[in-house]
């Protein structure tokens, strides 16, 4: 089911609920959509996902580039939780989808019953190294025509490294240079790449629900290291993790399956 939701500062964000149960709050990557987070829930489990497509993203409105931040897209999924009484839920996201979560659970517990992280760029430092390939791919999209910047891209060393070491990556980015609208694209990937969840490890170490937390190798920009690191903090946390999407797409998304149900059935 398709929705709209409208924010405090009037910007039209679409909201994708499916399925039958209690709520659980899962949200996309960058450049991500609805349909993302959707390839991995697992059919059956007593829950409705609920996904709010952030600024930018999917069917919503961008609005003002300079309020395009992680602490601005959670306050966002927080209004439309207030508004539609969806507390408290399962929240989660994948990559930045599992910023925004991290953040909402340490802002507004209140929100969140139990937590997901799934394959993290970020544990809770600003700009990491690992995010520098999508921010290079901003920064020439923001400056260059779409095959200028694409040749440039493919000529760096940057590309040379995705190839071993994180293909999927490399084929996220690639698909960056032809996203439409080309200024909103550029704004996300450099403003998102720089930014963080803005909170702290002492913050992080004091979460207290139930928190999955799920990672893989062969993933330069999502390194298995955040994952253990966010899972070493996190008292509750359980880690597992699951096929390489790059080695194996299916397996990826049957492991993800697998790891998501194994957890809700257990709340």
């Amino acid at each position: 089911m398709g929705l709209m939701h409208h924010t405090e500062d009037g910007v039209a964000l679409s909201v994708t609920e499916e399925g039958d149960g209690a709520p659980f709050v899962f949200q996309h990557g960058l450049c991500g959509d609805a349909a993302q987070p959707g390839q991995v829930f697992p059919d059956g489990a007593g829950f409705r996902r609920v996904t709010v497509e952030c600024r930018g993203h999917g069917a919503s409105e961008a609005g003002p580039f300079d309020r395009l931040s992680i602490r601005t897209f959670a306050d966002d999924i927080a209004g439309y939780m207030d508004a539609s009484g969806l507390a408290p839920a399962v929240v989660g996201g994948i990559s930045m989808g599992a910023a925004i979560a991290l953040r909402l659970a340490v802002t507004r517990p209140e929100l969140v019953r139990a937590l997901v992280i799934a394959r993290p760029a970020w544990v809770v430092d600003e700009a990491p190294e690992n995010m520098r390939p999508n921010l290079e791919a901003g920064d020439l999209i923001t400056r260059f025509p779409p095959q200028e910047a694409r040749r440039r891209y493919e000529a760096s060393p940057a590309t040379a490294r995705l190839e071993e070491e994180g293909p999927d990556n490399l084929a996220s980015i690639r698909g960056f240079f032809t996203r439409e609208p080309r200024d909103v694209t550029a704004a996300l990937l450099t403003r998102i790449s720089a930014d963080g969840p803005g909170v702290s490890e002492t913050e992080v170490q004091a979460i207290a629900v139930p928190t999955l937390v799920i990672g893989h190798r062969l993933d330069v920009v999502h390194p298995l290291a955040h994952a253990q690191a966010i899972a070493a903090l996190i008292p509750s946390a359980r880690f597992v993790e699951i096929t390489p999407k790059a080695g194996d797409a299916a397996a990826y998304r049957a492991d993800f399956h697998a790891a998501l149900a194994d957890f809700l059935k257990g709340l």
